[in-house]
């Protein structure tokens, strides 16, 4: 977590512009996100939010526009999509684990398939990563035996297993009973203290307002607000943006 003043930029996306039919999704997005940043993007659902974070690793294409991520520009190139995809690692509303394996395994997985690690240096970090998310314990299990927030807690050592540059988090609390809500957000404020690029799309206010650097408020496919979240919460610019912090103020 620190200023943008000494930080050089990881992400710059211009006039990125995305529809789904007559939808028009988002509209001429621009950004900067900085190294060491945490970015909390919030708004209504809708507003394109998601939509935003899946097109910084192809998940979803942008129609027009540029993305660039630590210097390579995201586009139809399979080589540059696949050195982006190595350093951005993204933890989703689903956990998506591989309900055959073990949770060891799921951790270990990637870094043996696209790092080329050993099995036992794979499988050493992923019992390293298991233990920071405090699953250590449970890494013989497998998913159906673990609740909604370990594996979602797993779902984030699995992407950490990759070493990635920036952490991309889809609604990571939103598919998770209330009680497992806050042993997911430990771990992110963990993560966000530690220095690691975070883009966290949420609605957890309380937590955007204690970790994040950053908030960009979204509405229709387009950034209204992109300020701090002092200014953000205090004192927010748009009328959009009072109406939706006075809608969710009672969760913080």
């Amino acid at each position: 977590m620190s200023s943008e003043g000494t930080l050089r930029t990881i992400i710059e996306t211009r006039k990125v512009d995305k529809r789904f039919g007559t939808f028009h999704a988002l509209k001429d997005v621009s950004a900067t996100f900085y190294e060491g940043q945490v970015t909390a993007i919030v708004g209504p659902s809708g507003s394109g939010k998601s939509t935003f974070l899946r097109t910084l690793n192809r998940l979803e294409t942008h129609d027009s526009g540029e993305i660039v991520i630590d210097g390579i520009v995201l586009n139809d190139n399979l080589k540059n999509l696949d050195a982006i995809r190595r350093e951005v690692g993204m933890v989703f509303q689903s956990f998506n684990l591989f309900s055959h394996l073990s949770i060891l395994r799921n951790v270990a997985l990637a870094p043996m398939r696209v790092r080329k690690m050993s099995r036992e240096a794979a499988e050493s970090k992923a019992l390293n990563l298991l233990e920071r998310v405090g699953l250590k314990n449970q890494a013989a299990k497998y998913p159906v035996q673990l609740s909604g927030g370990q594996q979602q807690r797993v779902a984030i050592a699995r992407a950490l297993a990759m070493d990635p540059k920036v952490l991309l988090f889809d609604e990571p609390t939103s598919a998770l009973d209330p009680e497992m809500v806050n042993e997911v957000l430990a771990v992110m404020r963990e993560l966000a203290y530690s220095g690691i690029t975070m883009l966290v799309v949420t609605h957890e206010m309380g937590f955007a307002r204690e970790v994040a650097d950053r908030i960009i408020f979204f509405d229709e496919g387009v950034i209204l607000e992109d300020t701090t979240p002092e200014s953000f919460f205090s004192n927010p610019d748009h009328d959009r943006a009072k109406a939706f912090l006075s809608q969710v103020r009672h969760g913080f």
